[in-house]
């Protein structure tokens, strides 16, 4: 099983950008996906979470109206889009399969994690 995050860049404020987040070696697309950031000196913490269908996402209230999550199954790949970022949205950004049940913020919770990718955001 694997997760591979892919997208992150060097992008002004107010920019776009959108992260792509592959995963393999499942059998099946009944999983949840999070995405996850951490800034420097911070503790990791959530951004953005979809179910398996994609039929309820949740957010962080730090993004709300900005990033939207999305999934394609038949790709095994969730996408989040990030709009209007800011300098604080600066780190490094992780992707993460939640099998079982548990709060979408909650590290824990999540089974498998890919490597990250940095987004930065100049002002």
């Amino acid at each position: 099983v694997q997760v591979a995050e892919s997208g992150g860049a060097l992008v002004q404020t107010g920019g776009s950008l959108r992260l792509s987040c592959v995963t393999s070696g499942f059998t099946s697309p009944y999983y949840a996906m999070g995405c996850f950031r951490q800034a420097p000196g911070k503790e990791r913490e959530f951004v953005a979470g979809v179910n398996w269908s994609g039929s309820n996402v949740h957010y962080a209230d730090s993004v709300k109206g900005r990033f939207t999550i999305s999934r394609d199954n038949a790709k095994n790949t969730v996408y989040l889009q990030m709009n209007s970022l800011k300098p604080e949205d600066t780190a490094v950004y992780y992707c993460a399969v939640r099998v079982g049940g548990s709060s979408w913020n909650s590290l824990d919770g999540y089974d498998y994690w890919g490597q990250g990718t940095q987004v930065t955001v100049s002002s």
